[in-house]
């Protein structure tokens, strides 16, 4: 077992001085005669004649920006937000308390906004982040190459009026077009529209669950029975008719064709 240790902890050591010396403007120093280094690491800002390419450490920087970046992106600019919505809803509907728990009903998102955006990132990587890393084209050009297809995506689901809300919010001349918004005032707007459309469809999963308690609540009621909480006796028939109608399967087929619209 302590071998098996130290083989580990060796090759972990060798791969990280290898991914250290793979870096352009990374120096690895080691003394010869068994002395201390004189520059163990060294990460060294150099000037480049191109303008198009940034040192190894600039695009550390901007890739670590990027990955804090990435959850907001995910959350605010993809179908991730009406889809947790609504599927939180529906549980609340069914009075279920737990079930399904929180990290099946993220999980699930996660996977349906992959499915969603799909071919929205599919155009992305295609028109942008591939020809950028061929060099063909500049930093700029792949950020907004890659931003056409994402905002024909929000644009397609975002309501006239609450784009209309963040222009007139912010003091703006009415555009042209849809592709004169800046992106400042279409990502608010898409969101807004995103959290009207996932209460609207959680309001109409909450009617016939409602109905089912009321009814219950009623005949408890009537019985005498006012000892015995509602949710008790209506949550096996709220589950019951879920099941029979094949819930899960309505409310995602619903979700997916409402972004395919």
């Amino acid at each position: 077992m302590l071998k098996s240790m130290i083989k580990i902890v060796i090759i972990t050591a060798l791969a990280g001085m290898l991914m250290l010396t793979a870096f352009g403007g990374t120096n690895l120093a080691i003394a010869q005669d068994g002395g201390m280094p004189s520059s163990f690491i060294s990460l060294e800002m150099k000037n480049s004649d191109d303008p198009g390419k940034v040192s190894v450490v600039m695009q550390i920087f901007v890739l670590l920006t990027v990955l804090s970046l990435a959850p907001a992106i995910l959350i605010m600019l993809t179908s991730f937000t009406r889809i947790t919505i609504v599927l939180s809803l529906l549980r609340q509907a069914l009075g279920s308390h737990q079930l399904p728990p929180n990290q099946i009903i993220i999980g699930l998102s996660l996977f349906l906004t992959f499915f969603i955006m799909a071919p929205v990132w599919q155009k992305a990587n295609q028109d942008a982040l591939q020809p950028y890393l061929q060099h063909k084209i500049s930093s700029a050009e792949a950020f907004s190459a890659a931003m056409r297809p994402v905002r024909k995506f929000m644009i397609s689901q975002t309501r006239q009026k609450d784009l209309a809300l963040m222009i007139e919010v912010a003091k703006l001349k009415k555009p042209e077009n849809f592709e004169a918004v800046p992106n400042h005032i279409l990502i608010p707007a898409f969101v807004i529209s995103e959290l009207k459309t996932a209460f609207q469809i959680g309001f109409l999963l909450y009617l016939p669950f409602l109905i089912i308690d009321m009814v219950v609540a009623s005949v408890l009621l009537s019985m005498g029975m006012m000892m015995l909480p509602p949710v008790m006796v209506s949550l096996p028939f709220k589950l019951m008719i879920f099941v029979l109608a094949d819930g899960w399967y309505l409310i995602v087929g619903s979700l997916v064709k409402g972004f395919s619209g």
